[in-house]
């Protein structure tokens, strides 16, 4: 059953509409108009929904809207998926893995904003849930405005948190903390958030020699691997067309050179 439309305006359908039946997934009722997103920010998002229709809506929703949307429909997928958004939007009724587990293993290792999305509506349910680990509680079904208005306070929280981020200019390249863009000779380098701040953090200590378990403290968490930093540093150094940026010292870990 759908929880929620990605396009009407009022969070639930009028009751003398119900007869008609259910309307097509991402339907948007006569004389209704699309709201337009309170943010001027594009995120990405993971959407951890095991309905489909459910997810399909919320995906098309939030695109329509400027995010970049990646879907997981179990949690374990997205133990695997949340390393690089922005935000997570976690249904807490998944098939293989209870969400406030989920929601655990998200925050122990990073910080990344999480929505619990989910029917249980009980208030044991929301206490449950915040101690988690979740920034912010939401029942279904539930409008799309509503959606959009939590995700922006939350992320505006998330922003309040943070030190004042700067811009690092090493050279011919650029690393801008405030837009999270790396520039090479003006030309902007497409990364991911890890790999954005893996470079920041070793580019903020430029003469220092970075353990890789610093690093994975620093960047994804108390969770160590020491694969997970090398698959890494080597896209990082395939993006910006050179090893000699991220300088590999032997048995302790990498320091930010020049190429």
């Amino acid at each position: 059953m759908r929880q929620y439309s990605a396009n009407l305006l009022e969070p639930q359908i009028p009751a003398q509409a119900a007869h008609r039946g259910p309307e097509p997934a991402g339907a948007v009722p006569v004389n209704s108009v699309r709201p337009p997103s309170t943010s001027t920010e594009s995120w990405r998002v993971l959407v951890v929904e095991s309905d489909t229709c459910d997810a399909d809506a919320l995906i098309r929703g939030l695109r329509r809207h400027g995010h970049d949307v990646a879907g997981s429909d179990t949690g374990a997928k997205a133990l695997r998926s949340y390393q690089d958004v922005d935000l997570v939007l976690l249904d807490l009724e998944l098939p293989d893995l209870d969400g406030l587990e989920v929601c655990k293993e998200i925050r122990s290792a990073c910080d990344v904003p999480i929505i619990a999305v989910t029917a249980r509506s009980t208030e044991l349910d929301c206490v449950l849930a915040l101690q988690a680990g979740a920034d912010d509680y939401l029942v279904k079904p539930y409008g799309f405005r509503e959606l959009m208005a939590r995700m922006d306070a939350v992320m505006r929280r998330s922003r309040s948190q943070s030190p004042a981020p700067q811009a690092i200019a090493h050279g011919r390249l650029l690393i801008d903390a405030g837009t999270r863009e790396v520039h090479l000779d003006s030309r902007r380098i497409e990364v991911t958030r890890k790999e954005f701040d893996l470079l920041y953090h070793l580019a903020t200590h430029p003469d220092t020699v970075v353990s890789r378990k610093e690093l994975m403290q620093r960047v994804w968490g108390d969770t160590w691997s020491r694969r997970t930093v090398d698959t890494h540093v080597s896209s990082l150094r395939s993006k910006l067309g050179a090893s000699g940026w991220i300088i590999t010292v032997r048995g302790v870990g990498f320091r930010f050179g020049h190429a």
